[in-house]
């Protein structure tokens, strides 16, 4: 009788882990599916108040799952898109705490999402104005992609940034190299609309990577 009551408490338990690992994953799905139709499909105001919406959400999210650095990643990119949207001053305050929550997330497991808090922490180290006006760093630009490519090598995202980095760097070759392997990555099924608007971002991208190559050759 013992065993067959301690069998049952087990099983409810692990019902119990399930089911709220699919309640954290169908959180997550919504975030990153609000984050795509904010960043591609809203324009100005619109755009604004969906990204104001989505911060909202976001630390939602992490107050309900202080624990899991998925949900830091994705309040730290969420504000790092914010940052782009609002620009002017602002965005220097929405981008330290990107980057703090990304930090925060990085502490607790650097392995999430692929490494996408190395991705999303070496973007805005090259995107953000270096000192005095704030904490942009090539050097840790560099270091912390070159991290994420180390955890998803054939992933899109990785692989885009790397290449926006690069050609920002002038390493045009290299730049063009990481932008086919983000064409090929692959397809991320629960993600479509961020798969389809981001391999635009990549085709134009190696257009202008292209033209550099061709008239450097000239």
């Amino acid at each position: 009788m013992k065993r067959s009551i301690i069998t049952t408490l087990c099983a409810l338990s692990l019902l119990g882990t399930v089911q709220a690992q699919d309640t954290f994953d169908s959180e997550l799905l919504q975030l990153q599916h609000d984050w795509a139709n904010a960043n591609y499909q809203q324009q100005d105001d619109a755009q604004e108040q969906a990204f104001d919406d989505l911060a909202v959400a976001a630390n939602e999210f992490v107050t309900r799952y202080p624990e899991r650095a998925e949900a830091h990643i994705w309040k730290g990119i969420i504000l790092s898109t914010q940052a782009g949207v609002e620009g002017g001053l602002g965005a220097l305050g929405l981008a330290k705490d990107s980057r703090a929550e990304l930090e925060l997330a990085l502490t607790i497991d650097p392995t999430a999402l692929d490494g996408s808090a190395y991705t999303s922490l070496g973007t805005l180290y090259y995107k953000v104005p270096g000192w005095p006006i704030s904490f942009g760093d090539d050097d840790l630009a560099r270091e912390n992609l070159e991290k994420a490519l180390a955890l998803n090598p054939h992933g899109i995202d990785p692989n885009f940034f790397y290449g926006e980095f690069l050609y920002e760097e002038g390493e045009y070759a290299r730049a063009v190299e990481h932008l086919n392997k983000a064409l090929n990555a692959p397809a991320r099924p629960t993600r479509p609309l961020a798969d389809s608007e981001r391999r635009k971002e990549v085709e134009q991208l190696l257009a202008k990577v292209n033209k550099k190559l061709k008239k450097r050759r000239s």
